[in-house]
């Protein structure tokens, strides 16, 4: 990693990873680089966290309908499992690679923290395009998934959760495979089930709800009125449509959104409920009559104050970031800003508030999840978004507070509160042997 911007440090890579094709887990390794002089004592123990503790590539070979053989690349990475077990998503996508989900069970590792739940960083992924299955296909491919990645695995050692591309049905596909496996029915293995199976009220708008929540408080440190300010989205599912809508119910006019589908705009704002119903009927927001077509990269230059990239990383890069007009971006998605164009908009005066923390609100109630799963005593929808709100913004609070105090940016801060606690677990548990 030589030759990054600002004379970042050469790191010494796994074989199994290019210096010169680093990927996502290189924009890692460079927010790593930042907060390290903020460590203390505990900077003696940072290269901890330039490794993950294990990374499973496993084959997955299915039957497809018509009778071939298909064999699809399946991952599993525990980043830090110091503070407790793994946690984080799988996505079915046919982009992801191993660079990809190693940067992705980091970045949970730091949001683990930087919210205080008693886990570490993990991710999975297959690669493939789930489109392109059919609903056999893609139940055989879960299981044979979850069969392989069984060995590493489960309610006190790693619990997978949705992500890209996968949901409450893929999550049941998987907790029943694991639990049919083990002989008992293990319904802690997996967050993000169905209410049926052990999932929790409000945890499919956890993650959007994290994301109003932080806005809303960052918003009250620089002085923004929430009521009347524009708001442009990228991506309208969980996450993207969620935190519009409860912006929208605060009095906020959502003004641009987009997805893989197509980009829309309205001046006059979006009627946010009409929109999810265009959504859920027609698999995206391109075509939705209460709105004008615009081009996909005009999306970056839109007027409004608020920004909240929802969909996928590495959106907003140094190509475009010189023309968002946003006061603040708020991360739904994980790593949608490139690591210059950070700094890009830190000299133009936007506030990012980083996905570490922002986009914190669905692992939250996944913990939440978890604990009702363990003692099967379930909680009120109330009472979860109650104890959500409280612990977002207790978080924030925290951050904003390290933010002031060392004159960093809110994703250096929390990646400072994050490392501490990381960091500080390794040390009192010291090495075995």
């Amino acid at each position: 990693m030589s030759n990054t911007p600002g004379n970042l440090p050469t790191h010494a890579l796994p074989s199994y990873l290019q210096a010169d094709h680093l990927g996502p887990w290189g924009i890692y390794l460079q927010q790593v680089d930042r907060v390290t002089p903020y460590l203390g004592n505990l900077a003696r123990w940072v290269e901890t966290l330039k490794r993950p503790k294990r990374s499973l590539i496993v084959d997955v070979p299915i039957e497809l309908d018509n009778g071939t053989i298909a064999h699809f690349e399946g991952y599993r990475v525990q980043h830090n499992t110091s503070r407790g077990p793994g946690k984080g998503g799988v996505r079915f996508h046919q982009d992801v690679t191993l660079s990809e989900v190693m940067a992705l069970s980091a970045w949970m590792s730091i949001k683990n923290a930087a919210v205080n739940v008693p886990y570490g960083g993990a991710k999975g992924g297959i690669r493939v395009d789930p489109k392109k299955l059919s609903r056999g296909e893609l139940e055989r491919l879960t299981r044979r998934y979850t069969s392989e990645i069984g060995l590493v695995i489960g309610p006190t050692k790693d619990i997978p959760a949705p992500d890209v591309n996968t949901n409450e049905q893929i999550m049941a596909w998987m907790m029943d495979t694991y639990s049919m496996n083990v002989g008992e029915t293990a319904t802690g293995v997996v967050t993000g089930k169905p209410i049926h199976l052990g999932g929790s009220l409000g945890r499919r708008e956890a993650t959007g709800r994290g994301v109003y929540t932080v806005g809303v408080e960052a918003a009250h440190h620089i002085g923004l009125k929430i009521e009347g300010a524009r708001v442009a989205v990228q991506g309208f599912g969980n996450v993207g449509g969620i935190a519009a809508k409860l912006f929208a119910e605060a009095g906020a006019r959502i003004v641009a959104v987009q997805d893989h589908t197509g980009t829309i705009a309205n001046e006059a704002g979006l009627n946010v409920t009409e929109l999810l119903r265009h959504v859920a009927d027609n698999g995206g927001v391109g075509g939705f009559p209460g709105a004008e077509k615009m081009e996909p990269d005009a999306f970056w230059g839109v007027d409004c104050e608020i920004l909240i990239p929802a969909a996928l990383e590495g959106q907003i890069t140094k190509a475009n970031a010189g023309r968002i007009r946003a006061k603040m971006v708020i991360e739904g998605a994980n790593g949608p800003t490139t690591p210059e164009a950070d700094d890009i908009l830190h000299d133009q005066g936007v506030l990012v508030l980083p996905d570490v923390i922002a986009n914190a609100g669905g692992v939250t109630v996944s913990y939440f999840e978890w604990v009702q799963d363990f003692s099967s005593f379930f909680w009120t929808e109330e009472e979860i978004n109650a104890r959500l709100v409280r612990v977002m913004k207790e978080a924030f609070a925290g951050v904003w507070q390290v933010a002031q105090e060392h004159k960093v940016s809110l994703r250096t801060a929390t990646f400072i509160v994050a490392c501490r606690r990381i960091l500080h677990a390794r040390e009192m548990r010291g090495l075995y042997p």
